[in-house]
């Protein structure tokens, strides 16, 4: 194994940090409601960090970088449709959702909620929904460990097989261990060095290529198409990489940070840390992709690895450019996306496997703590299926996301969004905009139609069944009484 001592001890020294709050947190778990949700006990830098981690994945310094060295500024449409998204997902569902959860038989789950909310009976809209989350959030975990893999593989040398087991040891550990508090608090961890290494590595590039104006020169001297922000796109695009924003309303793993806000109260002031550590991440990510097309192409002695595969772009500049104890510092950071989303969706598995599948069928009387080790149990088997789906070297980590994020965007985020602004919605108009939007997704993305971003015709389409369906049915007393004094309650607190 070809890596030098102080790289990898700042590894183990980060990967050992992540399992002893694993193992802090597993003293304040005592129950579902701990394992699954906290306890609903985050605070507003809490919750705004962990939403913020578990969002951007390993593709935030992988896939995105990548993207941006390959292909130039035109690549950047996704973060200004991310940013526009994330921030209509705070101000619009983030403080509803809190509230709605809690009225509806203080929900622990998505399939929880929906079932509650639309006074499901049949179990119909539970199964479906957490079918739809084992799904897609299996393909979702499998770009986790392909970037954690792709990590080890390239920092220490190991074979691809080896390193898709290394890179997601720590994360199972540690989520099986202390569930949603051991995962909220090491996303907070993992935030803070995820923006640490975005705002110092494109820094110290521009100081190797020679300053600003020289890295201009040297990208327009490569590519000089590479600073166009409508190089090679097509209206249609621009709003597909534009459409990613619409998944925000729909990611169970982020919205699972709204619903463990300690209070309504919290949101505001975690809206406002989200977004402002979530522009400045975006902004680097774009950066080191950008000016690292000027440094690979002043060094191309070096350039090799990136020539390959430009998702190691980050991972190459880490290694050149600082010594071996900042440069595991900043690799370090990779392992930070890949763990902190990965634990959220190992987590949302195992909650619907426990909460929506065992407890609501197998099990409607097992004891909390019962509860709790079958959820830890679920956490092992998701993450063998999502390593089992992983193990093609071939896979790309923003192709894995890409299907796994419209997949949510579509089937959940009308349902959801509408759900907490609609009081009128019903029963089966929310079973009818998830096999909407699930559908659509499955079917565009396999015929490719248009050229355009699934996402968008799923959420479109979803949200027009929702709508018509709604129209024809009408909502009991109960489901409205619920919706109202929920949304009084959101209004007082706000």
């Amino acid at each position: 194994m070809s890596v030098s001592n102080p790289t990898l001890i700042t590894f183990v020294i980060y990967i050992a940090a992540m399992v002893l709050i694993g193992l802090m947190a597993y003293r304040s778990t005592n129950n579902l409601s701990d394992y699954i949700l906290g306890g609903r006990s985050l605070g507003s830098v809490v919750t705004a960090l962990s939403a913020g981690a578990s969002d951007m994945s390993g593709w935030l310094l992988m896939g995105l970088p990548g993207a941006i060295y390959m292909s130039g500024l035109s690549e950047s449409w996704i973060a200004i449709g991310l940013v526009i998204g994330a921030y209509l997902n705070w101000l619009f569902v983030a403080g509803r959702l809190r509230v709605q959860t809690e009225h509806n038989g203080d929900a622990l789950t998505l399939p929880d909620y929906f079932a509650s909310r639309f006074e499901d009976k049949s179990g119909l809209l539970r199964i479906i929904s957490a079918v739809v989350i084992l799904v897609f959030f299996t393909i979702y975990c499998a770009s986790g460990i392909v970037a954690g893999a792709r990590l080890f593989e390239s920092t220490f040398g190991m074979s691809y097989e080896t390193a898709l087991w290394a890179g997601a040891a720590a994360t199972i550990a540690y989520t099986f261990v202390g569930g949603f508090l051991a995962v909220s608090w090491t996303d907070t961890v993992q935030a803070t060095l995820m923006i640490f290494a975005l705002i110092l590595t494109p820094i110290i590039v521009l100081l190797a290529t020679g300053g600003v104006d020289t890295t201009f020169l040297a990208i327009e001297a490569k590519d000089p198409t590479s600073f166009d922000m409508l190089k090679n796109t097509t209206f249609i695009g621009i709003i597909s990489l534009m459409g990613w924003g619409l998944g925000y309303f729909g990611q169970p793993h982020i919205l699972a940070r709204f619903m463990a806000a300690d209070s309504v109260k919290s949101i505001a002031k975690a809206r406002r840390i989200s977004m402002t550590w979530m522009i400045l991440c975006l902004g680097g990510t774009v950066a080191v992709g950008f000016f690292g097309i000027a440094y690979f192409s002043a060094h191309p002695d070096v350039a090799g690895p990136v020539s390959e595969n430009p998702e190691r772009v980050f991972i190459e500049l880490a290694k050149i450019l600082f010594n071996p104890w900042i440069a595991g510092v900043l690799l370090s950071a990779i392992l930070a996306a890949v763990m902190s989303t990965l634990s959220c969706q190992l987590l949302v598995c195992s909650s619907a496997l426990t909460e929506d599948f065992y407890k609501t069928f197998l099990r409607k009387n097992a004891s909390q703590l019962e509860l709790v080790w079958v959820g830890r149990a679920m956490v092992l088997l998701v993450a063998l299926v999502a390593i089992a789906l992983a193990a093609n070297p071939s896979n790309r980590v923003l192709g894995l996301v890409s299907y796994a994020w419209a997949g949510f965007g579509a089937a959940f985020g009308p349902v959801v969004l509408i759900s907490v602004i609609w009081k009128n919605m019903t029963r089966n108009g929310a079973l009818a905009g998830i096999l909407v939007g699930a559908i659509t997704v499955i079917v565009w993305k396999h015929f490719e139609l248009l050229g355009l971003y699934e996402i968008i015709p799923g959420f479109i389409f979803a949200s027009l069944a929702i709508y018509v369906v709604s129209k024809i049915g009408t909502p009991t007393a109960g489901m409205l009484q619920r919706f109202e004094a929920a949304e009084k309650d959101f209004r007082l607190n706000q």
